[in-house]
């Protein structure tokens, strides 16, 4: 299965700006899925998916701020 980009787009936290990228993938049975990929550093990426492009971009608004604040509340990353 190959993943097909369908668009870039960046995701702004604080004042730190998050490059995101969806892919959209068919299934062996052919339906359509999309994921995200929102690259926090060089090495650290979230990766997530869904069924609809536009359920996956509110999904993604939602869950990268709270991701990237309850890794610097555990010590991880630094918000900028």
């Amino acid at each position: 299965m190959f993943r097909t980009l369908v668009r870039t787009d960046a995701l702004a936290v604080d004042a730190q700006t998050y490059p995101v990228r969806y892919f959209e993938v068919r299934t062996l049975r052919g339906a359509k899925r999309y994921s995200a990929e929102i690259l926090l550093s060089a090495d650290d990426r979230i990766i997530l998916d869904d069924d609809s492009l536009p359920n996956l971009e509110a999904k993604t608004a939602r869950l990268v701020p709270a991701t990237i604040y309850s890794r610097v509340l555990a010590g991880g990353a630094t918000a900028a």
